[in-house]
This record gives C-alpha cells, sequence and structure tokens, in this order.
C-alpha cells in the first residue's frame, strides 16, 4: 500500500499581519544590509579578497615594500572593517528580532506557557534575575524530585 503525499500549506490570515512599511529610509537601508551580508558572506567575496591581497602581496618588489605600499592595505582593511560592522550588526539585530517574534508566537500558541514570557527580553537585568532565579529553584525541585524517584525504597 502506498503511502498518499499530503502537503499542508498554512496561509496567513491578512489581518493578522503587520503593514508593510515600504520606502522608509530604515526599511531600505535593511534590504540594503541584507543583501550586502548575503553577497559579501558568500566564498565567492572570499575569492576576491584573497585575490586583492595577493595582488597586494606581487606589488610588494614593485613598489620596493614601500610604506606607502603598506598604508594602501592598511587603510583598506581598516575601511572594510569599520563599515563591515555596521553591516554585521543590522544583520544580527534582524535576526534576533526576528527569533524574538517566532518564540513569542510559540509561546501564544502553546496553551501551557507562560505568557509572561513573551518579550521578556525588554525586560530590566533585575526583572531577568528574578526570572532566572525563579526558574532555577523549578530545576531544583525537579531535579529533587528526579533524585527521589530514583532511590530505592528500604526493604
Amino acid at each position: 500500500m502506498k503511502a498518499a503525499n499530503l502537503t499542508v500549506r498554512v496561509t496567513p490570515d491578512p489581518a493578522d499581519m503587520p503593514a508593510k512599511a515600504t520606502g522608509t529610509r530604515s526599511d531600505r537601508f535593511g534590504r540594503f544590509a541584507a543583501r550586502c551580508s548575503h553577497y559579501l558572506g558568500s566564498r565567492w567575496a572570499f575569492v576576491s579578497a584573497i585575490g586583492v591581497i595577493l595582488v597586494w602581496g606581487i606589488t610588494g618588489p614593485i613598489f620596493h615594500f614601500s610604506d606607502s605600499w603598506q598604508l594602501v592595505i592598511n587603510t583598506g582593511t581598516t575601511i572594510v572593517t569599520f563599515l563591515m560592522v555596521f553591516l554585521i550588526q543590522n544583520t544580527q539585530n534582524r535576526d534576533a528580532k526576528a527569533i524574538h517574534l517566532k518564540l513569542n508566537e510559540l509561546i501564544h500558541a502553546v496553551d501551557k506557557a507562560k505568557d509572561r514570557m513573551i518579550d521578556v527580553e525588554n525586560l530590566s537585568d533585575l526583572e531577568l534575575d528574578e526570572m532566572a532565579r525563579t526558574y532555577e529553584k523549578i530545576r531544583a525541585s525537579a531535579v529533587q524530585r528526579h533524585k527521589a524517584s530514583q532511590t530505592p525504597a528500604p526493604r
């Protein structure tokens, strides 16, 4: 007997979707940063960087390994590093926000989950410490229950 191929496609309710902000500067920078991260994180960007270093190294004898020759690579790498920090941070911020939203949706969808965990990343350090202590107590209690169930009963 052959198993049926079943595909379930869930279409989000448009009423639940936030309005898309188009054309804003933040949105354009986000798309630019995502595109740059995609291309600059590729193997071709890495191969290109190796190529630049090789060309620079090969030109060393031509320029007699001068201070200007060294300054070219130092300046270039400093500028690229400086700009990449901002692109990487933007990408990390977007990824973190997306992960938090996905976790919030999962918490909301599970009946027994505590809704107070939604947006927990926005709490103060004191509130996070207090919540951590609460969950440490829960874990310690679970460990004690587990140990108690593992010890054999006296005969």
